[in-house]
């Protein structure tokens, strides 16, 4: 039923979409939903390559009984600012984003620390703000702030009329990831080249590493005019809430 919870005939209509090659706007609109919804229920439930309605309909009962079971969910990080927001949304928002960034290979606990962050207007939090919004403890909190720091995720600075420290990200955060992403691909092309030469190049293994030097060559250089291309076109940087 639109609006209701989704029901295995839904699951299975989902699964057929994805197989088809639909987007998520189109199968919702055949079921009647919004695509965000789709998006939710395909990215908690292992992604477009993997979802199955029946593993998607376990994993809903599963999730529903240790509801009954577990404590009270943490509360969602309510973007700050006096602005008034649909709570439910922001929920689902944080809760689809952090799938998103896990399934792009970042810890759990790192990935609902960067969006607890993000939503906020401000893109600023203590430490103790991040325990109680995710209802997590200290050293949850110190381990995911120090790989996300580690990252150039975020920044440390000292909250101001206070001793605290605060956890900062702004509008570079990509760019910086963009950066980080860069000097990897660099180091893999020097590698890949470097292995082609030693395995010999016209040998099938060191074909394939030269290839892959190629290939990582195209890609570094894309990432780079990109990059170049967001600097020079980037609106006035905004400033952190205080």
């Amino acid at each position: 039923m639109p609006g209701g919870r989704l029901t295995h005939e839904d699951r299975q209509r989902i699964a057929a979409g994805l197989a088809e090659g639909l987007g998520y706007a189109e199968i919702g609109r055949r079921l009647g939903r919004p695509a965000s919804t789709v998006m939710r229920e395909v990215t908690r439930n292992g992604g477009p390559d993997a979802y199955g309605a029946d593993r998607a309909e376990e994993a809903t009962r599963q999730r529903a009984r240790r509801r009954k079971q577990d404590p009270p969910p943490a509360a969602p990080p309510v973007p700050d600012g006096g602005r008034v927001r649909d709570l439910q949304a922001v929920q689902d928002l944080t809760e689809s984003f952090t799938t998103l960034l896990e399934q792009q290979g970042l810890p759990r606990m790192a990935s609902r620390v960067l969006v607890c962050l993000y939503v906020t207007d401000s893109g600023a939090l203590t430490a103790t703000d991040l325990v109680q919004r995710l209802r997590v403890s200290p050293a949850s909190v110190s381990h995911a702030v120090a790989f996300l720091e580690q990252q150039g995720m975020l920044r440390r600075e000292r909250a101001s009329g206070g001793r605290r420290e605060r956890y900062v990200i702004d509008d570079d955060i990509w760019l910086r990831s963009a950066l980080a992403a860069a000097r990897m691909n660099d180091a893999l092309v020097a590698a890949s080249q470097r292995a082609a030469e030693v395995l010999g190049a016209a040998t099938p293994a060191g074909a394939r590493f030269g290839t892959s030097a190629e290939f990582l060559l195209l890609v570094g250089g894309a990432l780079q005019r990109a990059m170049e291309q967001w600097q020079q076109s980037r609106p006035a940087p905004r400033g952190t809430g205080q």
